[in-house]
């Protein structure tokens, strides 16, 4: 590690060696005495803090103004007004004229924290800034100079952003000139012992009381815990329990009730309500597909026939095509249709009588060849009606609930009004 390295680290008080973490250091340094715009990625609470200030500290501009801007901390109203300042009378309230954080920061540097959470418009008056160092005030015609360094950073996945149109692709790639890429503390596990300690020291210090120390099986624990929090978490999970805890040597025991190793797994809690409700669902969504096969298979089968009778007649069809027919209408599947017998109809146009029941798989060769515009009846099974299925359904909810029909709307995915209305209609008010 280089002197310069490590007088940052000892200046800014950064603790750890991970190599992602000393490349962003070295990126930072490499490109303070220059002027171009950079974009610090990285979750909350790694630090991208830090590699502004450096790169301020580094550079020519260290004597001139650094100003921290949170992008997502100001309202969409008024961000233009601080970013650009306004005229005297630009928008109601606005009594005097006031200068922007670009006009005060002239010459010096601006940290633009959570740039993914600026509007569109505002992107817009930012990427003139950037291409021609102008700007204008809310409500003023004349066209202002500045000279600043932009450093901004995010922890917005910024490609995403783009393609959702919330951010402009160039006002990307000209604040990203260079990309400084802060590590998560999940990746730095052995930083995490160094800023246990570091952070125990000093909150030691600031409450005047003693040092908390981890015990072997603490430090394994708090190694493989993930922080999404990052350093901030950890920061503040040394602060609270340096307060709270009187016994100084924390065991993993003691860790384990401040971080609970599963919480930061993703959860699926059931509770009775919701799995009663998914027991319901499975059901009806099992019936809905049986019904809609049935149909399928009967539409396929109405085509089928019509076209071999319309073109053949009965006695040219093959094997497969009967079995087909006698597979689908047999009584299992269609309690109302005699076995390996269909019913067809004439055109519905004319007043022909229905011809019923020809049979066709007993090997009886009744023609319909000068039948025109045949089709099947489609008898729906009374087993799988609809209405039925409902009913049942209903009663079953309002068994399991012994009647309280509020509970049981809540499982059928139905409000109480439909519930009533649906008892009446079915006669289950006894």
């Amino acid at each position: 590690m280089s002197n310069e390295l490590q007088n940052i680290k000892n200046r800014f008080g950064i603790i750890g060696n991970f190599p992602a973490l000393n490349r962003a250091l070295e990126k930072a340094i490499q490109v303070a005495p220059t002027d171009i715009s950079v974009l610090v990625i990285g979750e909350s609470g790694v630090g991208k803090e830090f590699i502004p200030k450096i790169i301020h500290s580094e550079s020519k501009r260290k004597h001139q103004p650094y100003i921290v801007v949170n992008c997502g901390a100001i309202p969409e109203g008024t961000i233009d007004s601080e970013l650009f300042g306004h005229e005297k009378g630009a928008f109601t309230g606005a009594t005097a004229t006031r200068k922007g954080y670009f006009e005060v920061a002239d010459g010096g540097t601006i940290f633009l924290d959570e740039v993914g959470e600026l509007p569109l418009q505002t992107q817009v008056r930012l990427l003139r800034v950037l291409e021609s160092g102008e700007f204008m005030k809310v409500g003023s015609s004349q066209v202002q100079k500045t000279n600043v360094r932009i450093v901004a950073a995010t922890n917005v996945n910024m490609m995403k952003a783009i393609q959702d149109g919330r951010f402009r692709e160039d006002l990307y790639y000209r604040l990203n000139t260079v990309q400084i890429d802060m590590p998560p503390l999940r990746e730095r596990k052995g930083d995490i012992h160094l800023l246990f300690r570091k952070f125990a020291i000093d909150f030691a210090e600031k409450y005047r009381m003693p040092e908390l120390e981890l015990e072997p099986g603490a430090v394994h624990y708090i190694e493989n815990y993930t922080f999404p929090g990052n350093v901030r978490q950890l920061r503040n999970l040394v602060e609270q329990m340096t307060v709270v805890e009187r016994n100084r040597h924390v065991t993993p025991e003691k860790l384990a009730e401040y971080i609970p190793m599963e919480s930061h797994l993703p959860m699926v809690v059931n509770t009775p309500n919701t799995q009663k409700q998914s027991d319901f669902s499975s059901e009806r969504e099992i019936m809905y597909k049986i019904l809609f096969d049935m149909r399928n298979d009967i539409n396929d089968l109405k085509s089928l026939t019509s076209e071999l009778i319309k073109n053949r007649g009965t006695s040219d069809l093959s094997s497969h095509e009967k079995n087909l027919i006698n597979r689908i209408y047999t009584p299992e599947s269609q309690q109302n249709v005699a076995p390996n017998s269909l019913l067809f109809f004439e055109n519905k146009n004319n007043d022909t009588p229905v011809i019923q029941n020809p049979t066709i798989i007993s090997g009886q060769e009744d023609s319909y060849e000068d039948v025109e515009d045949i089709e099947i009846e489609e008898h729906k099974p009374e087993s799988l009606s609809l209405q039925n299925n409902e009913k049942d359904l209903i009663i079953k909810a309002l068994e399991k609930h012994k009647g309280r029909r509020n509970k049981a709307a809540d499982e059928l995915g139905i409000s109480q009004r439909t519930l009533y209305r649906k008892i009446k209609q079915y006669n289950l008010e006894e």
